[in-house]
């Protein structure tokens, strides 16, 4: 376990992720709260150089935060949530991973498939649920299928999950092997109740424990045609479900399949650098803060 400027501890579970640290991946998360995004950034840090070459794909908003601009110079991609500018996206994110992916030698792609936090999804997506005689969910949403789809076909190498070269891959004129595993990874908070970054900056909720749980999956177990990724993908979040809820009846996760106890790993990472990243976050606030006021008295 790790303490953070909140008083927050971190337990990993599931499979070790560091042994896939060096290798391309595609990590699949579900999403409750703006803090998600920190939790993971922090679980990150202690598995070698890939938290220096992820690629992140985050809703449009956080573009206007104050690491919005780091984002950006990091080449991350902001997608616009919506029916009416999903195809738009698809098209641009595509466009994105080839012109970026792979010339800032990228090796994991963060997305949130859901398309949104739990509490704004979970009644619509009950809803078609319901419509198309699909499992309830209470604990994750059904998650969408645009990104991942678009993601695989641009950065898996042909051949490796089983479809001929015909795959729009990302591969051209490098080394690379292409994506290699599918890292899901499932955040619970004690109690079904997130973080967001408020808190984590402020610090002004009580001490608590964040668990995240992963499984591995070689991409060349993922299938490629739209029906059976979308089906694939389905069952993820279903067992993502299950895990939420034994998770919250017993406060912990279940072990995996072939273990008889489930294992966890306490987060170890250095106060020096929490120090710093706290000190960054109060200072670009700060500078966002005047520059705002600067406007403001500019314009008023």
């Amino acid at each position: 376990m790790h303490k953070v400027s909140v008083d927050t501890l971190v337990v990993e579970w599931g499979d070790d992720v560091k042994a896939v640290s060096e290798d391309e991946a595609m990590v699949l998360v579900n999403h409750q709260a703006t803090g998600d995004v920190c939790t993971l950034m922090m679980c990150l840090q202690d598995k070698g150089t890939v938290v220096r070459q992820m690629m992140w794909l985050m809703d449009h908003i956080f573009k206007y935060t104050n690491f919005g601009i780091v984002s950006l110079i990091h080449g991350d991609f902001f997608i616009r949530q919506g029916r009416a500018h999903r195809d738009q996206q698809l098209v641009l994110l595509k466009e994105h991973l080839e012109k970026y992916y792979r010339s800032r030698n990228r090796k994991w792609i963060v997305l949130f498939p859901e398309g949104g936090f739990l509490r704004k999804r979970r009644e619509t997506s009950q809803a078609f649920a319901k419509k198309n005689n699909l499992p309830f969910l209470k604990h994750v949403t059904l998650p969408r299928l645009g990104a991942t789809q678009v993601i695989l076909k641009t950065l898996v190498a042909p051949q490796e999950n089983g479809t001929p070269g015909g795959r729009d891959a990302v591969i051209k004129e490098s080394k690379s092997k292409g994506l290699q595993w599918v890292i899901d990874t499932t955040i619970a908070y004690p109690k079904g109740e997130p973080i967001d970054i408020q808190t984590w900056i402020l610090g002004y909720r009580q001490p608590t424990v964040t668990h995240v749980h992963y499984r591995i999956f070689p991409v060349k177990d993922v299938p490629a045609e739209p029906e059976a990724l979308t089906h694939w993908l389905y069952q993820r979040f279903i067992e993502k479900e299950d895990l939420l809820t034994h998770f919250y009846e017993t406060g912990a996760f279940p072990p995996l399949q072939g273990q008889t106890k489930a294992i966890s790993r306490e987060m170890t990472l250095s106060n020096l650098w929490l120090v710093g990243i706290q000190s960054l976050a109060f200072l670009s606030g700060g500078m966002w803060y005047c520059i705002f006021q600067y406007f403001y008295h500019c314009l008023f």
